[in-house]
């Protein structure tokens, strides 16, 4: 199934939810839910260090040192199934990526707060590929500035083998989140590939 996009003003967000067939995402959500060495640690938010409330890990190109809320991140090498996934994914968003960055949301009180993925290493219009392997989680967006667009905030249930695609001016104009749930949720593991530009 082809990407399609979402009516966004400022933004070119597209989504495929079929991207992977299920057999497919079940079987990567388990081997790299076992096998990749899951990171757990603080990270800076507001001033304060608080732990991350969900378990990550950084994969890429040995040049693709990349950096948010405090964390410095030098990748581990890629494995045969990440390459093989990029491959697909660089297909479909017709581009380059040279790192991942994988989030595993352990139950439905794993998040992801607010953010723009606006970082100097992404170069001024990244283009992030989102697959998303498990648990289906809701993924909102919400204009940076109200007041210059007013747009509601947008909801989007990610379900396994769904592709998002964000490129263009989106990471400038918009803030997007995965939200804790109070529903009893399994596992859901999302691969944001990127391409880290060397300063």
């Amino acid at each position: 199934m082809p990407l399609t996009r979402i009516p966004l003003p400022h933004a070119d967000v597209l989504l495929d939810p079929d991207f992977l067939g299920p057999g497919e995402a079940a079987s990567l959500l388990e081997e790299l839910s076992s096998s990749i060495a899951w990171r757990h640690e603080p990270i800076k938010l507001f001033g304060k260090e608080v732990m991350q409330p969900r378990l990550t890990a950084w994969h890429g190109d040995p040049t693709a040192r990349y950096s948010y809320s405090g964390i410095m991140l030098d990748p581990q090498p890629w494995t045969l199934t990440l390459q093989q996934l990029r491959e697909q994914v660089e297909t479909a968003a017709q581009t380059h990526f040279n790192s991942v960055l994988l989030n595993l949301y352990r139950t439905g009180q794993d998040s992801m707060g607010w953010h723009a993925d606006n970082e100097p290493e992404l170069g001024s219009s990244p283009i992030i590929a989102s697959v998303s392997l498990g648990a289906t989680r809701r993924f909102r967006l919400r204009p940076r500035d109200p007041q210059y667009l007013p747009h509601a905030p947008v909801s989007l249930d990610l379900s396994t083998g769904s592709l998002l695609l964000m490129r263009g001016s989106t990471q400038q104009h918009w803030l997007h989140a995965v939200p804790k749930t109070a529903r009893p949720t399994a596992p859901r593991l999302n691969l944001t590939f990127r391409l880290v530009v060397n300063r």
